[in-house]
Parts: structure tokens; sequence; C-alpha cells
């Protein structure tokens, strides 16, 4: 009996430091645990098969909540062996930022094509597309131009996606409001604040937007048409959306929004490149708001890294998703920039969304999983760091009206208010934790 009760003992501890990932779409799913070591780090999996909807947490520091099954849109998700953000960018492209006096010309000397610049006055940048040499890989054609002028920013045009993922199906769920324990919103709640939008294309005959204050501009590359409306206008919803019995209100219906549209159709997915961020980003700073949310994901760039540091220099707040490739060794950006609050998203158990990326970079939890959002044609529940993110921008755009605020100074001030979630201080699944602010109206 003593060995019984000590196997039993051993197999209990041994689940309670796992993360466990549930296929609820099954009557009997499959389980995959996988289990880390003290770094985080996945070091193996088992499976097993069970009944009904599980949910468990390993440790406080990487509970996760598998309400939401793997899929979804490519890159957004699939965990640690998802495709390398590095490797998506527009084929046959580099960028270079503020070049030097003569570079057009050297340029062309070394078989490169100029395809277009901007000049992005707001942010006090000129951004040159070029095409690279003939039988010249876009890596290849970025270090040749670092090379051949020293000092300068240069990369690929790479290509980001929306940080949402559309799950198969769902059974319940609750309003945003009432979902972060927030009052229900008067639809003045929020006047006065300007917020910022980089995202996909709104469906602007949505009745979550009907009499809502949204600018919409769209910044698609030449030739190509903009991508489906559901991620653009279930984020505009979210922020601004006017209340009614749907229950797709936002969380500021009486603030003004500036979307920005950077997604196009490519190859049958959703996907915006840096160009199209970049101008999207210059022409919100001239709007003069007090945060953007930006719920988008892809790789580090040189010339974004510039972008939005000078867009940090007029102290608006950019806030953005962690990214769902649920990894802990590829940071999500623009997310993980200095100048960016980055933030994760929790179910109302208060685990961690199972596909969330995890890192030093990240900044709050809010919620982001089974939030019922505005898409064309209707209302839907998704789930992703996407629809965390619109909560601790309007948090922020809030604290910015009343003084100026930067990255920050919104990440001490949120931190006395957040509910600490994972390993005692900031840890790299929650970040500083829970948000638990709530605002004035």
């Amino acid at each position: 009996m003593r060995c019984l009760l000590a196997f039993v003992a051993a197999i209990s501890l041994l689940t309670a430091l796992a993360v466990v990932a549930v296929d609820s779409a099954q009557a009997q799913s499959k389980t995959t645990i996988l289990k880390y070591d003290k770094q985080g780090r996945v070091i193996g999996s088992e499976s097993s098969r069970g009944s009904g909807d599980q949910q468990r947490g390993a440790g406080s520091d990487r509970s996760r909540n598998t309400a939401a099954p793997r899929g979804g849109q490519p890159g957004a998700a699939g965990g640690p062996n998802a495709a390398n953000p590095d490797d998506r960018f527009e084929p046959g492209e580099v960028i270079v930022a503020n070049a030097p006096a003569d570079f057009a010309r050297d340029a062309q000397a070394l078989g490169f094509r100029i395809l277009d610049a901007t000049r992005l006055g707001n942010l006090g940048l000129e951004i040159i597309r070029l095409r690279v040499p003939a039988n010249t890989t876009v890596p290849d054609a970025r270090q040749t131009l670092i090379r051949e002028f020293p000092g300068i920013i240069a990369d690929a045009n790479h290509l980001y996606e929306p940080s949402g993922t559309p799950p198969a199906s769902l059974r319940s769920g609750s309003l945003a409001r009432w979902t972060a324990g927030w009052e229900q919103a008067k639809p003045s709640c929020g006047r006065g604040v300007k917020l910022g939008m980089i995202d996909g294309a709104l469906d602007t005959d949505h009745v979550a937007l009907k009499g809502s204050n949204v600018t919409y501009k769209s910044f698609n590359k030449e030739g190509r048409p903009p991508a489906a409306h559901s991620h653009g206008t279930a984020v505009a919803a979210l922020l601004v959306g006017q209340p009614g019995n749907k229950g797709w209100g936002g969380l500021l219906p009486g603030a003004q929004l500036f979307a920005g549209n950077m997604f196009e159709e490519k190859d049958g997915q959703p996907s915006g490149n840096a160009v199209g961020m970049v101008k999207a980003l210059d022409w919100i700073i001239g709007e003069k708001v007090h945060a953007i949310n930006l719920s988008i994901a892809g790789a580090s760039n040189k010339v974004l890294e510039l972008a939005f540091k000078k867009a940090s220099l007029s102290k608006v707040v950019m806030v953005a998703a962690a990214g769902n490739w649920g990894s802990a060794d590829r940071p999500a950006y623009p997310a993980a920039f200095d100048d960016v609050v980055a933030v994760t998203a929790v179910g109302e158990d208060r685990l961690v969304y199972s596909e969330a990326n995890s890192g030093a970079y990240i900044d709050f939890a809010a919620p982001g999983v089974k939030i019922w959002t505005a898409v064309p044609g209707g209302g839907k529940y998704q789930s992703g760091t996407s629809f965390a993110t619109p909560f601790i921008a309007v948090l922020a755009a809030l604290e910015a009206v009343q003084s100026k605020a930067d990255s920050t100074t919104i990440r001490v001030a949120l931190a006395k208010q957040s509910a600490d979630l994972g390993t005692p201080g900031k840890d790299n699944v929650f970040g500083f934790g829970l948000v638990v602010a709530k605002p004035s109206c």
C-alpha cells in the first residue's frame, strides 16, 4: 500500500510540472503533455487519451489555457516549430532607411534597382525599396549593402501577420468589458481619447462600428487587394465598437480611432510587409494619437526598429501583441522592440493562452481567450494575443490623456495595478501580471 501511495504521489507531482494541451473537439481527446527544464525550455512530451475538456497548469510560471485548439492563420500559431518569421519576406526586395547621398547611383551600379522611395515626414524617415540583383538572395543582397555602405540601415521587406487565432468551435464566452471586470460603458465613454491602430481592413458597415468615430486608410502594396476584413474589424470593434444587444460593444466607444490597414491578400493568406507598417505608423503619428494598438507579429527588422524608435520620440504609447507561435525563443515584433509594450493573453481562469509566446519582452497579461468579437456578417468568439492587446492599449491611452506618457511610464503605472500570476515579480510568461486597472467609465 505504501508503494502504491508513493507511486500515485510521484505521478501527481509530474502532472503538476507539465503543460497540458487538449484537443476538445473530440469526445476522446488526445492530450499532449509538454515537459520543461528549469529555464522553461521544452525537453520532451508525452501523449495520452482522455475524455472531455481538460485544463491543467504547470507550475505558476508556465500555466497554459488550452481552451482554443491549435490551428488558424499560418504563422499565427503552431507552437515552437512554427515557421521562422525571419524567413518570411517579400521575394527579391530589400529596404533601406535614410540612405546616404548618391546611394541610388551607387546601388544601381551594384545591380540593385530602385522600386520606389517614400518620404515619411512625421517620422523623419525616407524608405527606399529595391529589387535585388539577379541570381542574388535577399540575405546576400542585404549583406552587400551593409558591406558597401558602412553604417547603412537595411533589411528584408519582412512580412507580418494578424496575431489572432480563430478557433474551430467554442461553446461559451463573455463580452469584452465583462471579461475584464469593467462596468458597461455609455457611448460617450472615451470621448477626447485618440487611438491609433495598425491592422487589417475594416468592415465599416458593420453594425458594431455604426456611429463610431473611425478614420480608415489603407496602405496596401499597389496591385494587391486588401485581405479579409475579419481581423481588423474585430480589433476595431473591441476598441471603439458601439454598445448594443449583440454584445460586441467596444472598450472605449466614445474614442476616436485612426485605423491603418497594412494587410493584403498574398497567396490566399493575409500578409502585410514592413513598408506598409511604416507608412501606417507615420500617418497615425501625425494624427497625435494617445496610444497605438498593434495586434500584429513578425520578425525583427532594422528599418522597423528605427521607425518605432522615431515614433517613441512623440511620446505616443505603442502596445503590441506578444505573438501566437507558442515560442520561448522567437520574440514577435514589434512587441519585442524596447519602445513597445508587449501583451500576452489569458483566459478567465488566469491561465496563459496555449499558443502565446513567452520571453523577457512580455510586459502584461490581459483577457484574450474566448473573446466575443465583431466580424463581417455578425460576431464570433476568438482567441489570441491580438484580442488581449486592446485592453492594455485603451488603459495606456487613458493614462496618456492625463499626462504625457511613454512605454516606460506606462509600464511603471500598470505594473502597480497588476496581479502577479507567475513566479514572484516580472516573469517570461505573464510579464508583470494581469492588469486589473479599470477605466473611469
